[in-house]
């Protein structure tokens, strides 16, 4: 999941693991995101640390965007991973009357081999179309306009569009972005859809979808003592 729009990425992948009693199989070194610890869900033994290989919840630090950028795509390729699938949010104010039909759409990078007989091979025989941006990055007749690159612009999508760029012509891991048209507010709902759709692109069985302990408290804070407003 990369940080972006209303943090849905983040969200549905809190669904997928709790869901699929995913656990931690390993740890990163954390030297490019801000630096938090926290408690591990369910009373498990252990801290969380801000990347795990199960899930990415931690937000980069600015000048270190570049060095996270290599050292994820680094680990993807020596990894020899099936595929690679980055989920992001798009905010939802640019989105335009086409754009209407779904809110989720992929991102298929011109230097990935195809996807036929890779974990992402269902992608285009579903009803999620190929992103267009919605906005220009740069203003209409700007020279950076006329050289935006491949890969379109992602309004509130993080680094997603910059990891995709960064992948080198030599690339030999199946690799796609999913993403969804999003505002920020209450995402429980919008991360259910997300994380749905990633159980369909991956086959995946979910009998039944489970909300984190965590986020019984932990998704908007703790509630406010009363009290103090007489």
């Amino acid at each position: 999941p990369v940080v972006s729009t209303a943090n849905i990425s983040q969200l549905a992948a809190d669904l997928l693991i709790a869901s699929l009693s995913l656990r931690a199989i390993g740890m990163f070194d954390p030297r490019d995101l801000v630096p938090v610890i926290g408690g591990r869900e369910d009373g498990q033994e252990g801290v969380t640390l801000p990347l795990e290989l199960f899930g990415q919840e931690g937000c980069n630090i600015v000048s270190r965007k570049q060095e996270f950028i290599e050292a994820l795509v680094q680990f993807v390729q020596e990894s020899r991973l099936s595929a690679a699938l980055f989920l992001s949010g798009v905010d939802m104010s640019n989105r335009t009357d086409a754009q209407m039909i779904t809110p989720t759409y992929h991102i298929r990078p011109p230097n990935s081999p195809p996807w036929e007989n890779s974990p992402l091979s269902t992608i285009p025989q579903l009803p999620i179309p190929a992103y267009t941006s919605p906005v220009a990055q740069h203003p209409p007749g700007s020279a950076p306009q006329n050289n935006e690159g491949p890969i379109p612009f992602i309004p509130g999508g993080g680094l997603t569009r910059r990891i995709l760029t960064n992948l080198p012509a030599a690339w030999d891991v199946p690799t796609g972005a999913l993403l969804q048209f999003v505002l920020e507010g209450d995402n429980r709902s919008d991360a259910s859809l997300m994380a749905a759709v990633v159980a369909k692109i991956l086959s995946l069985e979910v009998q039944q979808w489970k909300q984190p302990f965590s986020w019984q408290q932990g998704l908007f804070g703790t509630p406010h003592d009363q009290t103090l407003y007489g």
